[in-house]
């Protein structure tokens, strides 16, 4: 088969009868240097998991064979499909704070606007917009619940939590959201039971300790009580 490469795609492989050594340079070999040629050519290649061989054959055509590498494409699928939970529980953590937000922001619209209508009230003291607050807690509780959890909010010996583990358990973005709407549910039962309606049984002005308690609810829980004891202290003065 060499023999056949050689005759048909080079010169013969023979030296002439006639050479001048003096004159004409030393002839090497084609067919050797045909062979090293194609061994270089038949190099593998090592691409995305596929290894590729390039060939030729005595006729003059190359051709290029790709052979899957075991185990490797399957690493990349798995990559690939991780990637993609990873994608899709981010957009869920997202749209879990940007709704969970949003649904809030009309009872403390209603409650600064308007706090003696009629439509505020009941709109206030509906438990609606607090059962879909805790399903979806639940929901985004479920989907950031890991193995160490517990470990992370009971970190120390005594079983008590600790700000390092917490804040490992809060690095991810669906802890995250699950813990904001958490603070939704909480500051708006604050704000509408502990203040709004006080305010409107002791005929106390609410409007900026409802606003305080959408972001800070500690405060505007103490703006409240404040305010009650400045307007009992004024009351009692003024009679």
């Amino acid at each position: 088969m060499s023999f056949s490469s050689c005759f048909l795609r080079a010169p013969p492989c023979v030296s002439p009868l006639r050479v001048d050594l003096h004159t004409r340079p030393p002839i090497t070999n084609l067919c050797n240097t045909r062979a090293s040629n194609n061994s270089h050519e038949s190099t593998k290649i090592w691409v995305l998991g596929m290894r590729q061989r390039s060939s030729s054959n005595f006729l003059g055509g190359s051709r290029t064979i790709s052979i899957p590498i075991p185990g490797t494409m399957a690493v990349h699928r798995k990559s690939s499909v991780v990637s993609a939970l990873w994608l899709a529980n981010s957009q869920i953590a997202a749209s879990a704070f940007t709704w969970g937000t949003v649904a809030v922001l009309p009872c403390y619209t209603f409650m600064v606007v308007a706090p003696q209508a009629d439509f505020t009230k009941k709109i206030v003291a509906s438990s609606i917009p607090y059962i879909a607050l805790a399903i979806l807690y639940a929901y985004l509780l479920y989907l950031s619940w890991t193995p160490d959890t517990i470990r992370y909010m009971f970190a120390s010996k005594y079983l008590l939590p600790e700000l390092p583990g917490i804040a490992k358990m809060f690095s991810s973005e669906m802890t995250l959201a699950s813990a904001w709407i958490h603070l939704l549910a909480v500051d708006l039962f604050a704000a509408s039971r502990q203040v709004y309606f006080d305010g409107l049984q002791d005929n106390v002005e609410t409007r900026h300790s409802v606003s305080l308690c959408l972001l800070f609810c500690p405060i505007g829980i103490l703006t409240h009580f404040i305010t009650k004891a400045v307007s009992r202290k004024t009351e009692h003065g003024t009679r």
